[in-house]
């Protein structure tokens, strides 16, 4: 889909933001075609939550961290943008001075920057994401929260990990699985090898527990954007505005 479609479905859906990645707008736009977007956007009265500037830091591959050693063009196309908050990646012990140093640079600017749950990082455990966040020990660096991620690492993900997370919980992105031995998604991670699932439509039980995760949420006090993090519908008779529908509505009822 391009922008302006996308934020069409967004807006009949009943969201209120995109998150953009570079499939969108990246780093690599054009100044005018970072000027056209936000004006879609602006027309559109959709906010852009948090930005996603390169594909290495979507993949989390070994050139993932290198945006934390070069933040300005991720920065200024967050400020182009208005956005509050910018996703970054984290692969070995040396990126952490980076990762001090970009936020640095961030907080000038009225920018954070967070590192979400992922496989294969350094924030694939709950004890791994605290020891990183302490070390990086920056007000304006936090952690994006996905329950998924963490079921995948085979991680709790409800109330008691979410209070030992709160002081750096700025985003949540939220997607719905089932552990499968059989599964149709294989996925490599550094602390339990490959794991198997299937992905669900966000309403459908039997996967991530999102009541627990959004009771954990309200206790912290946690007012900040909850993001559809979902692939395709897995139903050829589902199209995007149905399925983007069906997770806005799910969503608001918790």
């Amino acid at each position: 889909m391009s922008l302006p479609e996308l934020a069409d479905l967004a807006v009949r859906a009943g969201f209120e933001g995109l998150c953009m990645r570079a499939s969108q707008v990246g780093i690599h736009s054009t100044p005018e075609q970072i000027a056209e977007a936000a004006r879609t956007l602006k027309e559109k009265n959709l906010d852009v939550t948090m930005v996603t500037g390169d594909f290495d830091v979507v993949y989390n591959n070994d050139d993932g961290p290198a945006c934390l050693r070069n933040i300005t063009p991720y920065l200024d196309l967050a400020e182009a943008l208005g956005v509050p908050l910018i996703r970054v990646c984290i692969r070995k012990d040396e990126d952490f001075d980076a990762a001090r140093s970009a936020a640095d640079k961030a907080s000038l600017r009225g920018i954070r920057l967070a590192h979400q749950c992922h496989a294969e990082s350094l924030f694939e455990t709950v004890d791994q994401i605290i020891d990183s966040l302490q070390r990086i020990d920056h007000p304006d660096f936090g952690l994006i929260f996905e329950a998924g991620n963490l079921e995948e690492c085979r991680q709790p993900y409800g109330l008691k990990t979410i209070r030992r997370l709160a002081p750096w919980i700025f985003n949540v992105y939220v997607q719905n699985q089932r552990p499968d031995p059989n599964g149709a998604i294989i996925l490599n991670t550094w602390s339990h090898g490959p794991i198997t699932f299937d992905v669900l439509p966000l309403h459908e039980p039997g996967g991530i527990d999102f009541r627990s995760v959004f009771e954990g949420l309200r206790e912290i006090g946690y007012e900040g954007t909850v993001t559809v993090h979902q692939c395709a519908p897995q139903d050829p008779e589902t199209d995007p505005l149905t399925a983007a529908r069906d997770a806005a509505q799910f969503l608001r009822l918790l």
